[in-house]
């Protein structure tokens, strides 16, 4: 599940990509604090899961009318909902991936026309939609397991954080994508990486490294190098506290040096909020 970062008078969206093939968008009522579903969309047949979402909207130019919704399926393909007349429409799919597309995300920095996908095929690929999606503009081969997790940085264009089974989160230069610029080792599949929503904090990437706990990456030495000078990183913050595998993970979207971070692990169904 996702929230749009698009501002709206009626209130804020959420995306939630479902195990029966439909992407549910629920509002949150401002005043009651709570979700109601506005739309159901199918993308595939109820046999078949909806793995992974995005929107595109990121960055502060985006409007209602341009935030669409990229989402990837277990049988391989890509989709992307767009808005139509207040409501969302299936308007493209794709078959991308030889195996489940574990991932599938925006370029925020595209104004949406450029997605990246990873799949369970060990390859990471990307997507012009102005060229057309028969054929990806590159293929990452490069991977010693699925590619799980990736995510376009929201303040620094060209850098994108890419996680895999391997236990490896990569940094790359979206003009380079196929040799990283920085390797992390994290100590257990990376399932989920997410840049810090301040810009204060914009070298901060939070990791759900599956066997090994949750963790707070730094990029770099110090706040004022970009990430695309970096050779190095620290391992900020770590949180070991749920017993079964760490799965999901997200920031709490205020400014602040002491952020609130919400985190669930697998097989015991258990969330926990803590701060890093």
């Amino acid at each position: 599940m996702k929230w749009s970062h698009v501002e709206r008078l009626e209130g804020p969206l959420v995306a939630i990509a479902d195990a029966e093939g439909a992407v549910r968008i629920n509002r949150l009522n401002p005043t009651e604090h709570r979700l109601s579903e506005i739309q159901c969309v199918t993308v595939v047949q109820p046999d078949v899961l909806c793995l992974s979402l995005d929107w595109s909207g990121r960055r502060a130019a985006a409007s209602a009318a341009e935030d669409s919704i990229v989402t990837s399926t277990s049988d391989g393909c890509i989709s992307i909902l767009s808005p139509d007349d207040g409501e969302m429409q299936v308007t493209e799919t794709w078959k991308a991936h030889d195996f489940e597309p574990w991932i599938a995300a925006w370029d925020y920095w595209s104004g949406g026309q450029v997605i990246y996908t990873g799949g369970d095929d060990c390859k990471m690929k990307g997507w012009d939609l102005r060229q057309g999606t028969s054929t990806p503009t590159f293929v990452n081969k490069n991977f010693e397991a699925g590619v799980t997790t990736i995510q376009s940085h929201p303040y620094e264009e060209h850098v994108l954080a890419v996680g895999s089974y391997d236990s490896t989160v990569r940094l790359f230069d979206t003009r380079k994508p196929l040799r990283p610029f920085l390797q992390m080792d994290v100590g257990g599949g990376a399932w989920r990486v997410k840049w810090h929503p301040s810009e204060k904090r914009r070298n901060d990437l939070l990791v759900a490294c599956m066997h090994d706990g949750f963790k707070v990456l730094r990029i770099g030495s110090s706040a004022s190098e970009t990430i695309l000078e970096t050779s190095g990183y620290e391992v900020l913050k770590r949180f070991d506290e749920h017993k079964s595998l760490a799965y999901g993970v997200d920031w709490g979207y205020k400014d602040g040096e002491d952020s609130l971070v919400g985190s669930c692990s697998f097989y015991d169904h258990t969330l926990h909020t803590w701060r890093a």
